[in-house]
């Protein structure tokens, strides 16, 4: 399918591995160069290998220095047609045993970083008056699990910063949404599912399979783990021309999981 992206530059916060990976994989054979971002430069150029042309910037986007040094290296590139607000981090925690820097060390990378980068170079888009930006949200930030409550609560200021931002947008050909993905087989996940089958004394596929989707999410209609690939397939269109009239949307790819018919 041709997206109609040949020649935009798009940047995808989190991008070494996981749906991020999958998103710039996919947008860089639509013809995009694609911007890399991670934390650790190791992996971003092992990443890049496997993209010819891509260039990346690194950076903590969980403080204001980290995505500032961000924002300076992005000088150095062509102008971002395409944010996606990838980045994020999850930690399944026991309500009340989150502290409050927890709370805040979620909300800094999560939302703050978006908030940023998006406060960097929404204007050059507006000025441009072509542009995207997609915020990463989850399907968290409407059914918040009570097993990782600020996570969710994360996942739900996304998506009023994503409307939020929409709105500045009005008579332009600047969009901004969100993508809701469910449970989805990313590293993190993987590691997070080890973990717990050995926390548990539970072997890890029959963890996988018969208790995580009729325990920790029973209202997945797929039952299965979503692939990155097919996050990244809903990404790949709403970053594309094909999508000029999606805009201020919460998009799900959550398998489901969420029980609503809007």
């Amino acid at each position: 399918m041709d997206y109609q992206l040949k020649g935009k530059t798009a940047l995808i916060t989190g991008s070494s591995k996981g749906i991020g990976k999958a998103a710039a994989e996919l947008l860089h054979n639509e013809g995009v160069h694609v911007i890399l971002h991670g934390r650790e430069e190791t992996s971003l150029i092992k990443a890049c290998e496997k993209i010819a042309g891509a260039s990346y910037v690194v950076g903590d986007l969980g403080s204001e220095v980290g995505t500032n040094r961000v924002i300076e290296q992005l000088k150095e590139k062509p102008p971002v047609d395409i944010l996606i607000n990838n980045a994020g981090i999850f930690e399944p925690r026991d309500f009340f045993e989150i502290a409050d820097e927890d709370w805040l060390r979620l909300f800094q990378v999560n939302v703050m970083s978006g908030v940023r980068l998006a406060r960097a170079l929404m204007k050059g888009m507006l000025e441009r008056n072509w542009g995207r930006i997609i915020f990463i949200s989850s399907e968290s930030g409407i059914q918040i699990p009570s097993e990782m409550v600020h996570y969710g609560m994360t996942k739900t200021a996304q998506l009023s910063v994503s409307r939020g931002l929409a709105e500045l947008t009005k008579g332009t050909r600047v969009t901004v949404n969100s993508v809701l993905p469910g449970p989805t087989m990313s590293e993190g996940v993987d590691s997070f599912l080890n973990d717990f089958a050995q926390k548990e004394g539970m072997d890890r596929h029959y963890f996988e399979q018969e208790v995580f989707f009729k325990e920790v999410r029973p209202t997945s209609l797929i039952q299965r783990f979503i692939e990155p690939k097919e996050v990244a397939n809903l990404i790949a269109y709403v970053a594309s021309p094909l999508s000029s009239a999606t805009n201020g949307a919460a998009l799900r790819v959550e398998g489901g999981v969420v029980k609503a018919a809007y």
